[in-house]
């Protein structure tokens, strides 16, 4: 049975708007982490286990509390990040020209906001014509196809975007990739488009595996996917694959200056290519094309699920660039997804890897989309009571393309008699522990930790993981079969295993003769597993252990900053001992009361005489705490942050006696170092130091490092363009490109664009009538550039 997500993929019931800056620092820290899992299904493993829709969801919250909150943008975050890492099996190919995503369009209304984006980064006057080239998106993988001199080199998938997996021998089996191209051609040329599969050929592919007594695929995505990464090349051979091609790559010399030019040329060479396909000034003309595609949809013989506009000119996108991981000259207008109607038979919950209890509707068959769905998402108690979903109800079941669709809505109309509402699980259904639900989280979980069965097997799956200890022939499978025999129950007993199987010892471990174990693939595991033990990246190894809010990139940046696996575990330990009590952190989360006006609070309360001045005021009920406080003379202590306190703490005995606590239990200087490393914050530090507060976890983390050779991390290597670290300002009025143009370009090469003058400028960038920042420049010793002298700087 399929796993669902650990984690609800749907928008979290706070809005943006109304989320504190913790709040929303761990929901970006979830969403990181929720949305890098996905990318791996999808990209890695091709089993999705969401829809398209519900993806989009998770992508649009990040970035809307990515751009009410920029400074807590995440180093991993899922905007800087395209698809997943490559898969393992295949060697991996770096992208001279990285594959980025598009964004997304949803409405008519993005579609327009995207044209006028366009016109307003370019500079160009409201009425000027901007020309598009609108052509339907394939649901199919994406390619890069290397051509040197017209012969075929390599093929790529897209792996994270920067880096993919080579799979030329496969590609060489499609038909319609051409082996080598006719003259003209230039020397170097790279050629990106999409893999896929027809209906009528997946429909037949289908019905052979069906005949044959094999497992068919849910759809043609997910077909052409796994057919391409076959070991074998003469299996892919026998897989009805295609490819359109649509872009370009890497590019030794012009082919054309327009996009619709690019498609020609490829045409010429050989190229089957996507249509039907038009070009459009403005938004009006797309959206007609987008009409007029979604009515011939079903008649179309590939799967589509949106349509691509790009910019013609290739001058113009050259201008425009790119922002975080998607191209600003291009979007993906989505199609709206199927659905259907069911009835929900029961509501299950599933225990994940970090407690999370997801409900899941179990529901009577039903085919969306061409699949057949028996489970969907319920995401989580709030979205069940917002829907107000129960058993036995008739829903309207969604998805877009993928395998796990999501309940949308019921029809009222016809809801059975005698339905009850949902009630949420108060324990695990697993263990039995406590199941709670935290402040500002949408999620309850279960609090059994590691004496969770569905925890503990979970975490184990994840110690094994590609991204952890990636262990060869200890997948998740073994994991399940060894975790049911008992032979391992925490990341320990897999490096004991071994030493487990001599004769003699009680708790004796017997493979051999079990099935599938013979005496060759017990001496493989134990090879692989000693590899592992004789050398492993520290990241990795904390990446490994599954602590909440602790990606690869936060793991990564803990092993820079500690460098060695005695000096992390102590530095967490130190860490714990360090950490903010609970009076300091209520007195932080008080709202109106800001953090220069609590240290402020804190500082008076840490002076000795604090106690005889609050004297004066103890036993006068007559008096309002609130006018005590603001007596005070605590600068900058003002009104509305005294009725906060008085609202909060009620008297004058209980505020002074929260304060003295949150003096003694103030963070300590351990504390603040573990915060400032960069990707952790206080979100993910709180958990690190509660990890390292249980005793278990200190004892497994212990029993890790004496059975590993854990690899001392690298220090980060210096290099980076002659503006990273920089300090730039820009004045006057530019010609070769516009302020927004030149601001991006400056912070994409790593410089920091500043809005005014002061010491710490580096440059500043004069265009024509610059004024009053030119001449302070002048007078603080700034170095100033023209507009040519800058460019000339950052060429290249």
């Amino acid at each position: 049975m399929m796993d669902l997500f650990d984690t609800p993929p749907n928008p979290r019931s706070v809005a943006v708007e109304a989320l504190t800056p913790e709040q929303a620092a761990a929901d970006l820290a979830a969403l990181a982490t929720e949305i890098a899992h996905h990318d791996r299904l999808y990209h890695q493993q091709d089993r999705p286990e969401i829809s398209d829709a519900d993806y989009d969801a998770l992508v649009r919250r990040n970035s809307a509390i990515e751009a009410r909150f920029p400074d807590l943008r995440r180093a991993d975050s899922p905007s800087l990040r395209v698809g997943a890492a490559p898969a393992a099996g295949f060697g991996k190919v770096r992208h001279a020209v990285p594959m980025l995503s598009l964004g997304n369009a949803f409405s008519a209304e993005d579609v327009a906001d995207f044209v006028a984006r366009v016109r307003r980064f370019l500079g160009l006057e409201e009425g000027a014509a901007v020309r598009f080239v609108a052509e339907p998106k394939i649901d199919g993988l994406s390619c890069s196809l290397r051509y040197e001199r017209g012969e075929l080199v390599l093929a790529a998938t897209r792996g994270d975007g920067a880096e993919g997996e080579n799979v030329t021998a496969n590609v060489r089996t499609i038909r319609d990739v051409p082996h080598r191209l006719p003259a003209p051609v230039p020397e170097v040329l790279e050629v990106r488009g999409e893999i896929y599969m027809a209906r009528d050929d997946f429909k037949a592919m289908n019905d052979a595996l069906v005949a044959a007594g094999e497992e068919p695929f849910a759809n043609p995505r997910n077909a052409a996917a796994g057919s391409l990464r076959q070991k074998d090349a003469a299996v892919t051979a026998a897989r009805p694959l295609r490819f359109f091609g649509y872009a370009l790559g890497d590019l030794s010399e012009p082919i054309a200056d327009t996009q619709s030019g690019i498609r020609a040329r490829l045409a010429d060479w050989g190229f089957a290519l996507n249509h039907p396909t038009a070009l459009c000034d403005g938004a009006e003309e797309l959206m007609a094309h987008y009409g007029l595609i979604g009515r011939s949809r079903a008649d179309l013989p590939f799967d589509i699920d949106g349509v691509v506009y790009k910019v013609d000119s290739l001058d113009w996108q050259q201008r425009l660039g790119f922002v975080s991981r998607a191209p600003r000259w291009a979007i993906a207008h989505k199609f709206p997804a199927e659905q259907a109607h069911t009835r929900l038979k029961a509501i299950t919950v599933q225990v994940g890897r970090t407690g999370a209890l997801t409900p899941v509707a179990e529901l009577e068959d039903i085919t969306v989309g061409g699949v057949v769905v028996s489970r969907a998402t319920l995401h989580n108690e709030d979205e069940i009571a917002r829907k107000d979903i129960r058993e036995g109800d008739l829903v309207i079941v969604q998805r877009a393309g993928d395998v796990i669709p999501q309940i949308v809505g019921v029809v009222l109309d016809q809801r059975p008699a005698g339905t009850t509402p949902y009630h949420p699980l108060t324990h695990c259904p697993v263990c039995g522990s406590l199941a709670v639900r935290e402040a500002g989280e949408v999620v309850r979980r279960c609090t059994g930790g590691l004496i969770c069965d569905a925890q503990a097997k979970e975490r184990l799956r994840h110690f094994v993981s590609r991204n952890a200890f990636d262990i060869e022939g200890l997948g998740e499978k073994i994991i399940e079969e060894f975790w049911e025999a008992g032979f391992v129950k925490s990341p320990v007993d897999i490096f004991t295993l071994e030493e487990r199987g001599q004769e003699g010892r009680e708790d004796r471990v017997e493979l051999i003769g079990r099935p599938g174990w013979k005496e060759k693939s017990v001496e493989n595991l134990f090879a692989a597993i000693n590899q592992r033990r004789d050398g492993i990246d520290l990241h990795r190894v904390i990446f490994a252990l599954g602590i909440r809010h602790i990606g690869e990139v936060t793991a990564k940046s803990l092993a820079r900053h500690y460098g060695t696996m005695d000096a992390w575990m102590a530095g967490m330990e130190r860490a714990g001992r360090a950490m903010p009590g609970e009076a300091w952190r209520d007195l932080h989360a008080i709202t109106g009361v800001g953090p220069t006006t609590v240290n402020a609070i804190l500082a008076w309360f840490a002076d000795p005489d604090s106690a005889a001045k609050l004297a004066f005021y103890a036993g006068n009920e007559a008096l309002r705490l609130e006018t005590i406080i603001t007596s005070l003379g605590i600068k900058p202590l003002n009104s509305r942050a005294a009725q906060a306190l008085a609202e909060r703490y009620g008297t004058l005995e209980s505020w002074a006696g929260a304060m003295r606590d949150a003096v003694d239990h103030a963070p300590k200087p351990e504390w603040n170092e573990l915060v400032a490393i960069p990707d952790v914050g206080e979100v993910a530090a709180e958990e690190l130091a509660s990890f390292f507060q249980e005793e278990r976890n200190r004892a497994i983390v212990q029993a890790l490092a004496d059975r590993l050779t854990v690899l001392a991390a690298e220090a980060p290597k210096a290099g980076g363009s002659p503006v990273a670290g920089k300090t730039v300002v820009f004045t006057g009025t530019l010609e070769k490109m516009t302020r927004t143009e030149a601001k991006t370009r400056a912070e994409s090469l790593g410089a920091k664009v500043a809005g005014s003058v002061s010491g710490k400028t580096d440059f500043l960038v004069a265009g024509a009538d610059a004024g009053s920042k030119a001449a302070k420049a002048r007078d603080l010793g700034v170095t100033i550039l023209s507009e040519e002298e800058w460019l000339a700087m950052i060429a290249g």
